[in-house]
């Protein structure tokens, strides 16, 4: 099916869940996803293979996220996404916000770290070239709160409120290249919240929650700017074909209030595996002062009684 232009020349019919599930396979997105795909069971099965152990629960959201992406650009929801607002929404709202949480928790760039061989003393190979990049200038930018902030912000207002937006929807290239930025966007915004991975910038735990819970609202007032609208706002949904048998404004209206949603549903999410997290530092740290306390004899624990003992002698 042609994604050029607006897709005003596509006859579809209504839709119906059922046909927008029905498979219609983007090129790029099918060979993407599947390298994907392949490149992380690659490092699990390597990890494997010299007997160590990867978390079943990392590479399950990582498959999950990568289909999430499959389940939006490779079947005709995609179609419906070019000539629906509503649709695209969907698109815009898993593919920014449900795959990168997924891919995030499935810890991609520590199974590469792991996985891939050192290239020997004095040379560089992909793992050292990660490692470079990893602890860049570029990602120290990109993965800051001052950044990233703003750039979710703008990946809505910025876009659906200019003409870019137009521009990008009246080609297939344009096309993907806004959901890979969307992509880009949600993992940027993430990372620093709640990667499992290692990065450049790191807050602590309450410092991250600030961090969700300040783009957030921003989703919230774009999605009831849309549905208080009353005329269409994006050019290219304005005149819908008349085979879907939708009136524009109300397709905008449904799209406001997907996007309304969607900015509870990743927060709630975000939030439960953020505490998940807290938790679990809390129980290495108590781990290691145990283990600490082991070598030591206790010796912090028997100052402290003689502390007490000497202030009892004190005050007979």
């Amino acid at each position: 099916m042609d994604h050029s232009g607006h897709g005003m020349t596509m006859d579809l019919p209504p839709f119906t869940l059922g046909r927008g599930l029905e498979w219609s396979a983007d090129p790029f997105f099918l060979a993407a996803c599947l390298a994907g795909l392949a490149l992380y069971g690659w490092g699990v099965v390597r990890l494997v293979r010299r007997g160590d152990k990867w978390p079943v629960g990392r590479t399950v959201a990582y498959t999950l996220g990568v289909l999430s992406i499959m389940l939006m650009m490779c079947t005709r929801l995609n179609d419906y996404g070019m000539v629906m607002f509503s649709v695209h929404m969907v698109q815009h709202m898993v593919i920014s916000m449900v795959s990168p949480i997924l891919i995030l928790l499935g810890a991609p760039i520590t199974l590469a770290l792991r996985a891939l061989p050192t290239a020997g003393r004095g040379r560089k190979g992909p793992r050292e070239l990660l490692l470079m990049f990893l602890h860049s200038r570029y990602m120290r930018i990109v993965t800051h709160p001052a950044f990233t902030i703003p750039l979710f912000i703008a990946s809505l207002y910025g876009l659906y409120f200019t003409p870019i937006f137009d521009t990008l929807m009246g080609s297939r290239v344009g096309h993907i290249a806004m959901m890979v930025h969307f992509l880009a966007v949600g993992l940027v915004f993430f990372w620093p919240i709640m990667g499992v991975d290692p990065g450049p910038h790191r807050p602590g735990y309450l410092m991250r929650m600030l961090e969700l819970f300040a783009g957030m609202p921003f989703h919230a007032f774009f999605g009831i700017a849309l549905m208080m609208a009353s005329q269409p706002m994006v050019t290219t949904f304005e005149n819908p074909p008349a085979s879907l048998g939708i009136e524009a404004l109300s397709d905008q209206n449904a799209a406001g209030g997907i996007a309304w949603a969607f900015s509870e549903v990743p927060s709630v999410l975000v939030l439960i595996a953020l505490l998940f997290q807290w938790y679990a530092s809390e129980q290495r740290q108590a781990r290691r002062t145990d283990r600490a306390a082991d070598r030591d004899g206790d010796k912090e624990l028997e100052a402290y009684n003689a502390y007490l003992a000497s202030l009892n002698t004190q005050g007979r």
